[in-house]
């Protein structure tokens, strides 16, 4: 019916400035890919006429969608409780030393805290359902 068993999809504030939403993508997607692993991620090698490689692309379709801090953070919650694979960023993990962003985002309440992002995967037609409302991001 779908696909693939899962879909893999970001969301990303809408609000944000979009060199800051790339930093957070760029850091959720390490961390999101490796916990998920290759083949989770459907990761293949693309392979060019030359016999040059293109390694560890998804054969699954990466969704980038937009939405308010709010949305984000209720789409976090949802993931959490359906047991989806996620990763999420938040102002507090920018500016200074890791260490800095460490103790400024224990030293937050989550209703206090500004989402940038959530990478998200989980089985296709409920994340479809989920996020059916979202923009795709410009």
């Amino acid at each position: 019916m779908f696909p693939f068993e899962n879909k893999l999809v970001a969301v990303m504030n809408k609000s944000i400035d979009p060199g800051k939403v790339m930093n957070a993508l760029a850091h959720m997607c390490i961390g999101f890919g490796a916990k998920l692993g290759v083949e989770k991620l459907n990761l293949i090698d693309y392979q060019d006429k030359e016999g040059n490689i293109y390694p560890a692309i998804s054969k699954m379709p990466f969704i980038i969608l937009s939405a308010n801090n709010n949305k984000i953070n209720q789409l976090r919650k949802i993931a959490i409780e359906s047991n989806m694979a996620y990763s999420v960023f938040t102002d507090t993990m920018t500016g200074g030393t890791w260490e800095d962003q460490i103790i400024k985002t224990q030293a937050m309440q989550e209703i206090d805290l500004t989402f940038i992002g959530i990478v998200v995967s989980g089985e296709w037609g409920l994340l479809t359902q989920l996020t059916k409302k979202f923009s795709l991001w410009k």
